[in-house]
C-alpha cells in the first residue's frame, strides 16, 4: 500500500533519496528500505499505520518538554530525522496489528539528541502503548550511565502538569499505577538484569558494553510480551570486538539486504568512503583519498549529525575540527564521536580496512593438491592453538590464500567468553574454532587435523614454535611432514613481518574474512628493536594473536623456499641486541657446528640456549633476545660446552 505524501516519515525518506536532505549511505539505504516496503511489504504481511506514528508524534508535542539549553521549556517537536526513527518504530505493523520492529539500532554523532529521544519513547511506552504491567528499563554499563536517560524522562514528567498528575516519581522509579507499569534504571551487571519481564529495554551507549549480556538478558525478558521493543543508541565505538560492532555490522547487512530481518530497525549515520575504497573493502573514508568524504568538509557533516544546527551547532564542530588538525591525539576522538568513524583502542599493526580487502570468501577445496607452507603456534592454557596454511600464488593476478585452523580448551570456554568478551562459543558453533576436551588443548586433535590437511594439500614445510612442541614435532615428522623450529624474536620475525605488511597493503592476502584470524590481526601491534626490526606482540593481555604468529611462520617458510633464493640473501643479515652482544641471523645452509640445547639460567626455558658466540653472547629462544648474562654465567656456559663457540644447526 502506497502512503499519501502527507506522511512525514515517507516524506523524509523521499527527501533523502532525492538529495534534498544530506545523509550517509546507510541512512539512504534505510530510506530505500522504507519506500521499498511500502510497495512490497504487504507480500510479507507488513503495513505502515501512519495514524499510529502520528499518535506518538502528538504525545511528544503535547506532553513533553525539553530541559536544556536554548530549547529548555519548549515542546518536544520531533525533527524530520527523529520522526523517521520514531515513526518507523511505531508505524510499521505486522498483519496481527502489533509492531513489526522488536529491535532498533541507532548510531549517530554525539549531541544528536539520542538520549532525550529514548526518554520520550520510554514515557510513551509506559503510559500510552496499551501494555498492562509494562516494565521498562534503561540499561547501561553503570547505573550512573543508565540514570542519565532515566533523569531525562523524570525531568520531562516534572515539567508536564498532565504527566505529573498521573505518574508517581521516586529516586529510581517512575510508576504508572493505572496500568501497574514502571520505568527503572539498571546496570549491565548480571544480577540486576535477571528475572525482568521487559516491555521496553532502552540501552544507552551500547559501544561501552564489552559483552552482549545486557542485550541478551533484556531480550530474554520479553518472551511474554506482545510487542516488546529493545532500543540501542550509540556513538561509533573504539573496539570492533563488542556487541555494538556486531550490531553495527548486522545492521549494515540488513540494510544491504544480505540478511532478511523484518524485526530489526536500523538508522546508522556516518561519513562515506568513495565507491573505489568501498570496493577495496574499506568501510570508512580514507584520509588522503580525494573522493572519500573529508571530515573537514562542512558539506558532509550532516551525514553523521542529522540534527546539525538544532541540537549541535556548526561552530562547535568547527572548533573541534580546528583542534583535531593541530592535535593528532584529538583527531581519533573527533572522528569517532562526531563523525561516526570507528576506531580501535590501540591502532593495530595491520590496517583493518586493508585487511578487509581479503574478506572475499573462497572454497578451500579449490586449493587441493596445491603447494603450501604451514605455521604452527601451540598454546598455553589460555592462548589459542593456531595452524595456518599459506598458498603462494600460481599466477601474477592471484593472491596468497590462507587456510587457518584454531583450537581452544573446552572446559574453560565460557569462562573465556566472559573474561575476554570474545564470542569463542559462537565461533565454535560456526566451525571457525574447535574446542577440545579438558582444560588445555589436546594436541592429538591438532595432530589429526594437520595430518588430514596434509592429505589434501602438498605441505612442503611446517615451521613451529618449539615451546612444548617436542611430541607433536616427533609425530608429524614420523608421518613425513618436514617440521622446522622457528624462533619468535626480532631476528626471526622481521623479514616475514615486513612481507606480510606488503601483502596486506597490496591487497594480495586472501583470508576469506575468517573471524578468528581477523580478530587476531586486529589485536596485533608490533615491538621494535634498536635496529628497527619488527615482531608481533599483543595489544592487550586478553587479546590473542596466535593466528598471526602462525601466519608469519608459514610466510617465512614460503620466503625461504622462494625460487629467487633465500630472503636473507636478498636483505643480508640482521643484527639483534646490544652491539657488544652480537648474534647474526644467517641462512641455515651457512651455519655449521653442533646444536646443543640446555636450560637458560635467566628465563629457565628448558631448551632455550641454542646459539652461542663468544663468552658473553648467547641468543636465548625463551628470552626472545640476546641474554644479558653475568660474566660468571657465560663463562660457566662456555665451560659446559667444552670451551668452544658452538652455533645452532638452525636459525633461532
Amino acid at each position: 500500500m502506497k502512503l499519501a505524501p502527507s506522511s512525514t516519515v515517507t516524506q523524509y525518506a523521499e527527501d533523502v533519496i532525492g538529495g534534498r536532505i544530506v545523509a550517509g549511505r546507510l541512512v539512504r539505504l534505510a530510506c530505500e528500505r522504507h519506500l521499498r516496503d511500502l510497495e512490497q511489504g504487504h507480500e510479507r504481511g507488513l503495513y505502515f499505520d501512519d495514524a499510529a506514528a502520528q499518535r506518538v508524534f502528538s504525545f511528544f508535542e503535547q506532553f513533553l518538554q525539553l530541559k536544556e539549553g536554548e530549547h529548555a521549556g519548549k515542546p518536544f517537536i520531533l525533527e524530520p530525522a527523529q520522526r523517521f526513527i520514531v515513526g518507523s518504530l511505531f508505524g510499521w505493523k505486522r498483519q496481527d496489528g502489533y509492531r513489526r520492529f522488536r529491535t532498533g539500532y541507532i548510531e549517530a554523532g554525539k549531541g544528536s539528541g539520542k538520549t532525550p529521544l529514548l526518554a520520550g519513547i520510554a514515557l510513551y511506552g509506559l503510559m500510552a502503548d496499551g501494555e498492562a504491567g509494562a516494565e521498562l528499563y534503561s540499561a547501561a554499563v553503570t547505573r550512573d550511565q543508565a540514570s542519565i536517560l532515566f533523569r531525562d524522562a523524570k525531568q520531562m514528567v516534572e515539567r508536564s502538569p498532565a504527566l505529573s498528575a498521573k505518574l508517581d516519581l521516586n529516586v529510581g522509579n517512575i510508576a504508572y499505577q493505572a496500568l501497574g507499569s514502571f520505568f527503572r534504571p539498571v546496570s549491565h551487571q548480571a544480577k540486576s538484569l535477571d528475572g525482568k519481564r521487559v516491555h521496553m529495554g532502552l540501552i544507552d551507549e551500547i559501544h561501552e558494553h564489552q559483552s552482549g549480556e545486557a542485550v541478551d538478558k533484556m531480550r530474554a525478558g520479553t518472551k511474554g510480551r506482545r510487542q516488546p521493543l529493545i532500543l540501542e543508541i550509540t556513538n561509533a565505538g573504539y573496539d570492533q570486538h563488542t556487541v555494538c560492532w556486531e550490531h553495527h555490522e548486522y545492521s549494515q547487512k540488513v540494510l544491504e539486504q544480505v540478511y532478511d530481518d523484518d524485526e530489526w530497525f536500523c538508522y546508522v549515520c556516518g561519513l562515506d568512503p568513495c565507491w573505489e575504497c568501498q570496493a577495496g573493502g574499506r568501510q570508512f573514508p580514507q584520509d588522503g583519498c580525494p573522493d572519500c568524504d573529508d571530515w573537514r568538509d562542512e558539506r558532509v557533516w550532516p551525514k553523521a549529525n542529522p540534527l546539525l544546527g538544532v541540537t549541535i551547532q556548526p561552530e562547535y564542530l568547527r572548533r573541534q575540527v580546528r583542534e583535531a588538525e593541530r592535535l593528532p591525539g584529538a583527531k581519533a576522538l573527533l572522528l569517532r564521536l562526531n563523525f561516526c568513524i570507528w576506531s580501535q583502542a590501540k591502532n593495530p599493526w595491520l590496517s583493518m580496512d586493508l585487511w578487509a580487502a581479503g574478506n572475499r570468501p573462497f572454497d578451500p577445496d579449490v586449493l587441493r593438491g596445491r603447494r603450501c607452507f604451514g605455521g604452527l603456534d601451540l598454546s598455553s592454557t589460555y592462548d589459542l592453538t593456531a595452524f595456518v596454511l599459506l598458498f603462494p600464488p600460481e599466477g601474477e593476478e592471484e593472491g596468497w590464500h590462507v587456510v587457518p585452523r584454531f583450537w581452544c580448551p573446552e572446559q574453560n570456554l565460557y569462562e573465556r567468553v566472559r573474561n575476554d568478551h570474545v564470542p569463542y562459543d559462537v565461533w565454535c558453533e560456526q566451525g571457525h574454532l574447535t574446542a577440545t576436551p579438558g582444560n588445555v588443548v589436546d594436541y592429538d586433535f591438532v595432530e589429526a587435523a594437520i595430518k588430514d590437511m596434509a592429505g589434501l594439500y602438498r605441505i612442503e614445510r611446517v615451521q613451529y614454535d618449539r615451546w612444548a612442541a617436542e611430541q607433536i614435532y616427533q609425530h608429524l615428522s614420523d608421518d613425513g611432514i618436514e617440521m622446522v623450529p622457528m624462533g619468535q624474536g626480532f631476528a626471526s620475525m622481521a623479514a616475514p613481518s615486513k612481507e606480510l605488511e606488503r601483502l596486506v597493503a597490496g591487497g594480495k592476502l586472501r583470508h576469506g574474512g575468517h573471524p578468528v584470524l581477523t580478530w587476531n590481526a586486529s589485536n596485533t601491534i608490533t615491538a621494535t628493536d634498536p635496529a628497527g626490526n619488527l615482531k608481533p606482540v599483543k595489544s592487550d593481555p586478553k587479546k590473542r594473536i596466535d593466528g598471526i604468529v602462525a601466519l608469519l611462520m608459514a610466510l617465512d617458510a614460503a620466503l625461504r623456499a622462494s625460487p629467487s633464493g633465500s630472503v636473507y640473501e636478498e636483505r643480508g643479515m640482521l643484527t639483534v641486541g646490544d652491539p657488544g652482544l652480537v648474534v647474526q641471523a644467517v641462512a641455515a645452509p651457512q651455519i655449521t657446528g653442533v646444536e646443543q640445547e640446555i636450560p637458560c639460567p635467566r628465563c629457565k626455558h628448558p631448551a632455550g640456549l641454542h646459539q652461542f658466540r663468544g663468552p658473553l653472547a648467547v641468543y636465548c629462544y625463551g628470552c626472545d633476545s640476546v641474554c644479558a648474562m653475568a660474566p660468571e654465567q657465560a663463562m660457566a656456559l662456555r665451560d659446559q660446552w667444552g670451551g668452544r663457540n658452538i652455533f645452532a644447526a638452525r636459525e633461532p
